[in-house]
């Protein structure tokens, strides 16, 4: 009898141990692949805004290479205007050139004048000792000396008419020479301001790296004192609302579910709606008042609605009730004590959805407000 009772004996039953290890598995599974997703969708965000960054900083260098153009443009039409004050320049030598060869025909033809006055004063002597001893041919050379009198007297007209011709001359090349003076420093002062154009062209270049590498550092120091400032927001505000499941945290944004803030189709707050606004309103001037002044941050309320549309007299479509309740978030704040020029307000619709399953669940999670504490 005692070896048929221990052949009786039921078997003990283990698949309800294995059912509850496959569900842990399972679990542990699931929650991996959300807390991958999470970070997939952080680290995006960051590059996001790391990208914008970057496409600002290259905005102000493209400002600072127009103004570089700019400064060679003007450099050019300064060659330009030294080219053309050059030609005038050579044009002026040789005008000067062509008055210096008629200033030497002049000389010699003065000097001519001249020769021919002593060779006339030569005679005169000459015909003085001759008529000491030839006085029947005084009569004769006293007409001779009236004759060459004559002469003398043209000579030293035509004399003096080529002295006032050459003192005219001699003006003209003094005009000439102070006209081609002022050229010179003229065409010295172009070529000052060359220099000191190319020599700031290169000083704006080297100004241009240092700022991109001042930039990049700032942003990179803003970025990083903002990013902390945000975790120490989020921190505290998961706090103060006490960790609900409506109300989480997805990437850089602090989630609330448009269930917890308004009822359906409306952008009125509810008075939980209120109560939980407060305490962000509570949490963010806490926080604020530690933030650099140097911190140009901003909190970015977003409106967001499921993919059904809506048509009513108030709200034609799913723009107007995302903007509508964004904007009562962001009033409700000011009335609260937060400056308006800290906060925005912007409505998405229904085209930004984090779920993309078309049922209660995906449309649930879709109607959202989110809080995003981030700079300008």
């Amino acid at each position: 009898m005692a070896t048929r009772s221990r052949r009786l004996r039921p078997l003990p039953d283990v698949w309800p141990g294995w059912v509850d290890a496959l569900s842990t598995l399972l679990i542990v599974v699931l929650f991996l692949l959300m807390v991958f997703a999470l970070a997939q969708y952080f680290l995006t965000e960051v590059l996001s805004g790391r990208n914008e960054a970057l496409a600002r900083l290259n905005r102000q260098v493209a400002e600072l290479a127009d103004m570089l153009a700019l400064e060679k443009r003007t450099s050019a039409e300064l060659r330009r205007d030294l080219a053309q004050i050059s030609g005038e320049l050579q044009s002026s030598t040789a005008a000067r050139d062509a008055l210096s060869a008629q200033i030497a025909e002049l000389t010699q033809r003065a000097t001519s004048a001249e020769e021919a006055k002593k060779a006339a004063a030569d005679a005169l002597a000459r015909i003085g000792e001759q008529n000491k001893s030839l006085e029947s041919q005084a009569a004769a050379a006293q007409e001779s000396l009236a004759a060459l009198g004559g002469k003398l007297k043209e000579s030293d007209e035509a004399l003096a008419k080529e002295r006032d011709i050459s003192a005219a001359a001699q003006q003209q090349v003094a005009l000439l020479n102070r006209q081609i003076a002022a050229l010179r420093e003229q065409l010295a002062r172009i070529a000052a301001a060359l220099d000191a154009s190319e020599k700031k062209s290169k000083e704006q270049q080297v100004q241009i790296v240092n700022l991109g590498q001042r930039l990049n550092a700032a942003l990179a120091s803003k970025v990083e004192e903002l990013a902390r400032y945000r975790s120490e927001f989020f921190g505290k505000l998961r706090e103060a609302l006490g960790g609900r499941q409506d109300i989480r945290i997805v990437g850089d944004r602090f989630v609330f579910q448009s269930e917890v803030l308004f009822p359906s189709a409306s952008a009125d707050l509810s008075d939980g709606g209120r109560l939980q606004i407060e305490r962000v309103a509570d949490v963010l001037k806490e926080i604020s008042g530690r933030i650099p002044k140097d911190v140009d941050w901003v909190l970015q309320v977003d409106g967001h609605t499921d993919r059904r549309p809506i048509r009513t007299a108030q709200f034609p479509s799913n723009w107007e009730l995302s903007s509508a309740r964004a904007i009562s978030v962001v009033k409700m704040l000011i009335d609260l004590g937060l400056p308006p020029d800290r906060l925005a307000a912007a409505g998405y619709g229904e085209f930004r959805p984090i779920d993309g399953r078309d049922d209660e669940i995906g449309w649930r999670r879709n109607r959202r407000i989110e809080f995003k504490l981030t700079n300008r």
